[in-house]
């Protein structure tokens, strides 16, 4: 579990988070939701150490992830894996070496044993025998998958995600949502969507934080996401033609 106690930040004298109170559940798939400059990025951002809060605790198990020795961080982020909005995966080497990769930074497993771990991750995620091609020779939707199977190499116990179905049509994003939610339950991982991606909102968000200002405007899951009486969130929620329509048969 990862729990946010009080967190806040601050950019100079503009403060962008607010006193932000949440956790994130073991074995779930936990969504951060909101508007463009909302804080959610920022907030994803201060959970895996890319920004540290000036204000409040980032939690893991316990664990106060921004004020542990440095030497324990690293330790503390060998347990979590990252896919990027955009893939970010590296052009210029194979699929199998940039699933290698977190092994190369993290471990010092034999190099035989890290291509099992490769070829098991790259199974996880449907993409057996692509070890040799390179990023360019895959569809948007392999892409992710592969940067899914990087993040899920050392095994982790929390697995973040930016955007994931950015760019992708309806049917290729709903098959990484259930793939998230796959790998998610089986490996009994802490996961963290940060989504735009109402389909994901409503079909996979088993815990939803949605972020109104830089503030904790609502927490619920995807049985409650529709009928809340939080009007910001409803309002971005039934942004849409589609989820009006919704709306209406509810």
């Amino acid at each position: 579990m990862i729990e946010i106690n009080h967190v806040s930040k601050f950019f100079g004298e503009k403060q962008v988070l607010f006193d932000i109170n949440t956790c994130f559940e073991e074995g779930k798939v936990n969504l951060i939701i909101g508007r463009s400059g909302s804080g959610k990025t920022v907030l994803m951002k201060c959970l895996v150490g890319l920004h540290s809060p000036e204000e409040g605790e980032v939690l893991y198990n316990g664990r106060d992830f921004h004020h542990m020795p440095d030497s324990d961080q690293r330790k503390l982020r060998a347990e979590m894996g990252m896919v990027f909005q955009g893939s970010a995966l590296f052009d210029s080497m194979t699929i199998q070496e940039n699933v290698m990769f977190p092994l190369d930074m993290f471990t010092e497993m034999p190099w035989g044993e890290k291509l099992d771990r490769v070829n098991f991750c790259l199974e996880c995620v449907d993409l057996p025998g692509v070890n040799k091609l390179y990023p360019a020779e895959l569809s948007g939707g392999m892409k992710k998958r592969a940067a899914i199977a990087r993040a899920l190499a050392c095994n982790p116990n929390y697995l973040f995600c930016d955007e994931p179905n950015s760019g992708l049509d309806p049917r290729t994003s709903l098959m990484i949502d259930e793939l998230i939610t796959k790998v998610t339950h089986e490996f009994n991982i802490t996961t963290v969507v940060n989504t735009h991606d109402l389909n994901s909102v409503i079909t996979i968000g088993e815990t939803i934080s949605f972020i109104y200002q830089g503030s904790l405007g609502w927490r619920g899951n995807k049985d409650s996401v529709l009928i809340s009486d939080c009007p910001e969130l409803n309002e971005f929620i039934y942004a849409q033609p589609l989820t009006q329509r919704i709306r209406e048969r509810l």
